[in-house]
This record gives structure tokens, sequence and C-alpha cells, in this order.
């Protein structure tokens, strides 16, 4: 049931307007708070207009007039469906995020009304759209093959491990740099920091595989992964249990080579092997590990020879296997929670 605001108090309408503005900017969308308010859409976005124009004083009801803000309700809505529902390449963009700058040049485009980055920036806060990492995903993935794996295909995993006293581990291989870095440091505001590193370049390849309750895996290669790797790594993570092991990975060539394939079969005994769906990497907690070490290890030292770089990354990932914590923890990010 709507809200008829025309029979509220000049406090009660001031009181909702305040309390609806607050819950957006906390992140709820206007649509959601349309409902839990029983106020209309079109309602809402007047609100935001009034609040941009004046701030929280033009919230009042019991005051009228003020200067006309240059972006109404309806020009709100508009920007707020267009940076939340909208990817900039559907709108002929040449980058697949937003920026401030992009926003304001479609907000030119369509009104004409000219905006600085900051108060592009002070707008998107007051709309409750705040700046985020986001998650990429590949235009190949197919939606419904995820369903399949969240609501089928991994339950039965799960259900056959449990039967048989089993234990999942997902899998994974990353190369890492020596020239990744990640981070900030601190200094004098106009001067740019410079860390000096040898010019350079080594790389070193890893595979691991990771366990909801906090069991951690890894093998570190010099040279690529391939099938010969891949079946050293299986028949370690193997002698490592007495249980079953279940092992799923994605769909790279090396786990489904011939080799791979004829050592199951030597070891169906002891584990299985399956498959994410195509061109998901999210929904592997493996991943985790990968942007723990990148962002957390290496990407914060200065690495000086292949030799230094093995030794940071087996220190770092040894701190990982002798953490059942920290392990676990690369479970509770909502895109692989299903697996913990």
């Amino acid at each position: 049931m709507e809200t008829d605001a025309r029979k509220l108090s000049w406090k009660s309408l001031t009181d909702l307007r305040k309390r609806a503005i607050a819950r957006i900017q906390d992140g709820e969308s206007p649509r959601t708070i349309t409902r839990t308010f029983g106020i209309g859409e079109r309602t809402i976005y007047n609100w935001l207009a009034l609040y941009r124009s004046g701030g929280w004083g033009a919230l009042d009801a019991s005051k009228r007039g003020g200067r006309p803000a240059l972006l109404d309700a309806k020009k709100l809505k508009w920007v707020y469906r267009t940076v939340v529902d909208k990817n900039p390449l559907q709108l002929k963009l040449p980058f697949a995020l937003w920026t401030a700058k992009m926003i304001a040049h479609v907000i030119e485009k369509k009104f004409g009304i000219t905006l600085s980055k900051a108060s592009v920036c002070r707008l998107l806060s007051q709309l409750g759209i705040t700046p985020q990492r986001p998650v990429w995903k590949a235009y190949q993935q197919k939606p419904e093959a995820v369903k399949k794996w969240l609501k089928y295909e991994y339950p039965k995993i799960r259900a056959m491990a449990k039967r048989m006293k089993g234990e999942i581990y997902f899998a994974d291989e990353a190369g890492v740099r020596s020239d990744h870095h990640a981070g900030t440091t601190w200094a004098r505001r106009g001067h740019t920091p410079v860390v000096k590193t040898t010019g350079a370049r080594f790389s070193l390849n890893v595979i691991s595989a990771v366990n909801a309750q906090g069991e951690f895996r890894f093998m570190i290669v010099k040279g690529t992964i391939g099938a010969v790797k891949l079946c050293e790594f299986i028949k370690r993570l193997v002698s490592s249990t007495n249980k079953m092991v279940f092992l799923i990975v994605d769909g790279h060539p090396a786990h489904k080579s011939l080799a791979v394939k004829k050592l199951l079969k030597e070891l169906e005994s002891r584990i299985r092997m399956f498959f994410l769906p195509p061109y998901s990497p999210e929904l592997n907690p493996d991943e985790r590990v990968w942007n723990d070490l990148k962002n957390n290890g290496i990407g914060r030292l200065v690495v000086s020879n292949p030799e230094q770089m093995r030794k940071e990354i087996s220190a770092f990932l040894r701190c990982v296997k002798n953490a059942p914590s920290r392990v676990m923890a690369y479970f509770t990010d909502k895109h692989v929670a299903y697996a913990s």
C-alpha cells in the first residue's frame, strides 16, 4: 500500500524523507526504498533532487521554493539506472568500467548539463553509488551452466563425498611475475614515490588445491604446468591424505589430457575429478590464493633474482598452509560461499 505523503505532518514527512535518503546513501536501491516505505518511485527521486540541490535542510517539509535542481527527479532516475543497470559498452563507449569522466560525458550528451568530476562523484555518493573493484566474467560464460552447477552438480558432488567420507578440493594454476606490484605507500603530496627494482623479469608457475576445512597443498613449478606436472601434483595430493579426493578444476586442456585421464584411471579408488562450468573462475575458491599471494605477498616485495622469488613464494604459501583459518577465509567470498 502506497503512503499518501500529503496526509503526514510536516515533522513526519521530513523524518520519512531523511530516513529514505540516508538508506539510499547506505547502498539500498531506490526501488527497494519505494517498497519498504510505501512511496512512489517518482517521489523518491524528487526527494533525491531536493537533497542534491540543498542538502539535508532541503528535505524539511515545511520549506518551499528554493533554487531548482539541474538534475530533476526524472534525470536522476535515468542516471541511477544507467550506471547501475548498464555497461558503458552498451552505450558504445570505449571502456568497460564506469569512470566519473565517462558519467559526466553521458549526462552532458543526454541532458546538455556539464558537471565537473567532483560534482559527478558527489552525485553518485548521494545516489548510494560507490567505486568498487568489479568481478570480471567472460562474455562466453553461460549463466544457465552456472545455475546448473550451483543447484544440481555441486550438491551432487558434495553428497557423494559425504557418503564416501571423502574430501573436496578445488585446484588451480597461476603464473607469478617478478614485476607484479600491489598496494600503496605514503609520500609527499604531488611527488610520486619511486621503488627501484631490477629491470630483469622472471616468473614462476604454481599449482595449488584448497578445501573448506582449511587444508592447502601447493607445488612450485619452473616452466609451464602441463600434463606431466599436473600428474605429479595429483600424486602428491592423493598421498597427503588417506581419504578419497574429489578434485574440482577448470576446463584447461592439461586437465583433460590423456596422461591425466590415464592417471585418474589408475587411482580411481583414491581420486575423482570434476569440472567447473566454462569461463567461471569466480566459482573457484583457489583463485583467492593467487589474489592473496600477488596482493599481500610477492606484490609488496622488491624481487632481485629468481631464487629469491622462489623462496618468497614458498615462504608465503607455507604460511598459508599453516593457517587453516586463512584458507577457510578463501571460502567466505559470496561467489564461492556455496562450497563452504
